[in-house]
């Protein structure tokens, strides 16, 4: 039976906004590139381009051989995680689109893999071909002969470089680490200092009062500015638009001389109507809502507030966006709860409800590193050492 891979790629400039899609069929014996298709989809958002690029994708493997079987390929977690099985479908744009994508090939000849964005760059490159060229760009073409001998090539350049990687591994033998691949770009999460909502454990999102630190979170912001001055190698400082956040990095950024870059997609969760209540005051009011929430990451809060899944998907393109702007740097990232404990969950490959099992403290820090494998590897979580007296 012949195996195909197909890998498949969307975007959106604005999210809704401008977007296309881009998908890549491949001999998985050969690597050998059999199909590429694109195609300018108007505006519509990030999530609906990637399903629109699985969809052209399975149904051009399809077309080459509908007795095959696929393996897809995507950087897009939701689409993976959806198309497996382990995620609910419930956003009215996308499920008739993963319903058409399952019936492409019968049940259980489709297998689904995440990948980091660095290795869908073929994808990548036809979406943006997609929304560069705009309304007129649609395509599905066979790769000359040419290009085909130059994938092919790359495939076994690929295949070597990782069977590189591992004997090197293996004489290395004693150590836990991967092959020397330089320094990485690693964040230090600084959670923001306490506001007067924290010790009561009220909902504090970006929808809210946007509360300033009390006394105990400026005290807080300044042990924590301390201990990383003492350490000494934070290089950049960048933190969410909220005034906690701000006044937090702040403090640190007087004590290291260091401007504070504000970033957006550091933002925290937007909880909706469940703003300023605490835990037992939403379940009191929004039982089922509250229920729903807790069970399924694209559940929204009450009021139209941020679904875990709509997070996730920010924090990923806010993360790429700075692991490729920082590379090999020491960057203090000045955010939340919710946004701090996805970039954890996402390094370590867990499942949503993985969120639920993290406490994480105010004004703690945590750390993540990120290799040009595009590996990930979190090197602390919720150290709150520097605020004990």
């Amino acid at each position: 039976m012949r195996e195909f891979i197909v890998e498949a790629d969307g975007g959106s400039r604005g999210n809704p906004g401008p977007a296309g899609y881009g998908s890549v069929v491949l001999d998985a014996a050969t690597g050998e590139t059999l199909v590429e298709t694109y195609e300018y989809l108007g505006v519509v958002t990030n999530n609906v381009a990637e399903y629109r690029g699985l969809l052209a994708g399975l149904r051009a493997a399809h077309d080459l051989d509908p007795s095959a079987t696929v393996h897809v390929r995507m950087d897009s977690k939701l689409v993976v995680e959806q198309m497996s099985g382990r995620w609910k479908i419930k956003h009215p744009d996308m499920k008739p689109l993963a319903l058409e994508a399952g019936r492409v090939f019968p049940p259980g000849r489709v297998t689904y893999e995440w990948i980091p964005r660095e290795q869908n760059k073929r994808a990548d490159r036809l979406a943006n071909e997609a929304m560069d060229s705009g309304a007129s760009a649609s395509s599905v073409r066979q790769p000359s002969p040419a290009a085909d001998a130059e994938a092919v090539g790359a495939a076994k350049a690929k295949a070597k470089a990782e069977a590189d990687v591992r004997a090197a591994t293996a004489v290395a033998g004693s150590g836990w680490g991967p092959a020397d691949m330089g320094a990485p770009a690693t964040f230090v999460l600084l959670r923001h200092g306490e506001t007067p909502l924290t010790p009561q454990k009220r909902f504090s999102g970006s929808g809210g009062t946007d509360p300033s630190l009390s006394a105990v979170g400026r005290e807080q912001a300044e042990r924590a500015a301390e201990a990383l001055a003492r350490r000494g190698t934070i290089q950049h400082i960048l933190a969410s638009p909220l005034t906690r956040t701000r006044q937090t990095a702040a403090a640190v950024a007087e004590r290291l001389g260091i401007e504070v870059t504000v970033e957006d997609g550091l933002i925290e969760t937007d909880f909706g109507a469940w703003e300023g209540l605490t835990f037992g005051e939403v379940r009191e009011r929004y039982p089922d809502d509250l229920t729903t929430w807790l069970s399924d990451p694209e559940a929204e809060p009450t009021g139209g507030g941020e679904s875990f899944a709509a997070t996730a998907t920010r924090i990923a393109a806010t993360r790429d966006k700075l692991v490729a702007a920082y590379a090999g740097r020491t960057v203090l990232l000045v955010t939340h709860v919710t946004p701090i404990k996805t970039f954890v969950r996402l390094a370590l490959g867990a499942p949503p409800e993985s969120l639920f099992r993290m406490e994480l403290s105010a004004a703690s820090m945590s750390a993540v590193a990120y290799y040009a494998d595009g590996n990930a590897s979190v090197r602390l979580l919720n150290d709150t050492s520097h605020l004990r007296p």
